[in-house]
């Protein structure tokens, strides 16, 4: 796969200037998974827009002796990309979980389970392992394109050490904190702590904090904590020891990951991590039952933990747009409370056959997907809160025939899409004239369905006309024959003493 414009911008722009490091055109004979045929981008197409916007933020990119730098920089991704082409898509995040696990029982000693499993479930391990080293290797890149076109801004020379420079990039990189004044604050709240006072809630946003204290996970009693835009890169494990904690936000900072520990926040109801840079959700997320609103956007996220939905029931809430969800799980499915899901700008390929469980949902957002969702479950139809629903900029040919039983959709927005079904004409008369048109196709479904019902419980030859009098006749005879027989008093059975008796 080739980086996104959205998640890689520079490293995206700058392979898509430098030659030496554009893949090979394919033979006619062979396909390029990464690489379909080349066609006329539209105006409207993400990496067009995308790029258009970076270097309108960032002129100094076409500058030759940065590209130059960047040129440099980029090396190891071409190699890497190389070899992606040999590996092929990423496996699904469930699949790569069942097979974690299946080959964690042989490693324990369970002979059960057949060895050829065994090596095929350790092969798609070691394929998502590859896939994450990519990505690990993606963001380093786009790092140092960074550092080297900041060099080059600020008028110092364009070379390897700009690409080489610390991680940090910045004078005030190894300090532990923000600035005295917010050192204070800390120290303040801290020490109200320690002196029995009660503190409900902390916020300390845009202070430039570069560290949280691990003694903030001692604060009992705290119920709202809010370090939103700062710096921070690591949450101290020590959070996981706030009992009473209702919310947590966390947005526009630096974290890669988050604790497990997390999962011990047994009263939270609001979770705010969006805009950072978390590739993945820790799986005891899933223990933090209470949570009614979740904001993962704006981040990496290529899965979902596997067993989300099963355990968050009473979520109202989901946001994770603007990440790379390849899939969703399942379990979302089990989020009967659900009443907002907005999942737009990811890579989703579609959606979970059991869709329509999501009895509560009224708002779905699954725009900008692009060509990754081309179709939808028939259970969508099954979604009868619906009331707003985004499906643009999608390559979406046809909606569910179940479509028709949305009764309560006020909002569609189905503009981008390649649809044949319904016909265009229809879609430009708005919700109303989509509904009417589909729940009229479902009907004539239904009325197919029970005439194909009804053919197959009447054989077809005695639907005949003259099937049917031959049929008639020999009852009439066969009739005809019994009665005579019966007249003529030759061999009455015991069983007619009551006709006797008539006659």
């Amino acid at each position: 796969m080739d980086p996104a414009p959205q998640t890689h911008p520079i490293l995206s722009y700058v392979l898509s200037r430098i030659p030496t490091l554009s893949k090979p055109k394919p033979a006619a004979s062979e396909f390029d998974i990464e690489q379909p045929p080349a066609r006329t981008p539209s105006p409207r197409t993400p990496s067009t827009a995308g790029e258009f916007e970076l270097v309108e933020r960032m002129p100094g990119l076409r500058h030759p002796s940065v590209l130059r730098a960047m040129t440099r920089a980029v090396a190891d991704v071409s190699a890497a990309r190389s070899a992606l082409l040999v590996l092929g898509p990423r496996p699904d995040h469930e699949l790569v979980d069942s097979s974690r696990a299946i080959v964690a029982a042989a490693e324990a000693g369970d002979s059960r389970i057949p060895e050829g499993d065994v090596e095929a479930c350790r092969a798609v391990v070691r394929l998502e392992e590859t896939h994450d080293a990519y990505e690990a290797l993606l963001q380093e890149a786009e790092a140092r394109l960074e550092r080297v076109y900041r060099s080059a801004m600020e008028g110092t020379d364009v070379d390897d050490g700009a690409a080489e420079g610390g991680k940090d990039g910045g004078p005030a990189a190894g300090a532990e904190g923000g600035d005295a004044q917010v050192q204070e604050e800390v120290v303040a709240v801290l020490k109200q702590a320690e002196e029995g006072k009660p503190v409900e809630s902390v916020r300390l946003v845009d202070r430039q904090l570069r560290q949280l204290p691990e003694a903030f996970g001692r604060i009992q009693g705290l119920r709202v904590l809010d370090v939103s835009r700062n710096q921070l890169e690591v949450i101290p494990d020590a959070i996981g020891g706030l009992d009473h904690l209702e919310e947590l936000h966390l947005a526009a900072n630096s974290l890669i990951s988050l604790p497990d520990t997390i999962g011990l926040l047994s009263n939270l109801k609001v979770l705010n991590v969006s805009s950072n840079r978390l590739r993945a959700l820790p799986d005891s997320i899933s223990k933090c039952r209470p949570l009614v609103e979740l904001d993962a956007s704006y981040n990496g996220l290529t899965y979902l933990p596997t067993n989300i939905g099963y355990e968050m029931v009473n979520l109202q809430k989901l946001w994770v747009h603007m990440n790379k969800l390849r899939s969703l799980p399942s379990s979302v499915c089990e989020m009967t409370s659900l009443y907002l899901l907005d999942a737009h700008f990811n890579e989703l390929c579609g959606l979970p056959s059991a869709f329509g469980k999501l009895s509560s949902l009224e708002i779905l957002n699954l725009s900008s997907n692009f060509s990754d969702l081309k179709e939808l479950p028939a259970s969508l139809g099954d979604l009868l809160s619906l009331r707003e629903l985004d499906l643009s900029n999608n390559q979406i040919h046809a909606l569910p025939d179940t479509f028709g039983r949305l009764d309560k959709l006020e909002k569609l927005n189905l503009e981008q899409n390649p649809l044949v079904m319904p016909p265009m004409d229809i879609v430009n008369k708005g919700v109303d004239a989509v509904k009417e048109y589909m729940s009229k196709r479902w009907l004539d479904i239904l009325l197919e369905e029970e005439q194909r019902r009804i053919a197959a419980e009447i054989p077809q030859a005695s639907s005949t006309p003259k099937a049917w009098l031959a049929r008639s006749v020999s009852w009439v005879t066969d009739v005809s024959g019994s009665l005579v027989g019966y007249l003529s008093g030759n061999e009455k059975s015991e069983k007619d003493a009551y006709l006797d008796q008539q006659f």
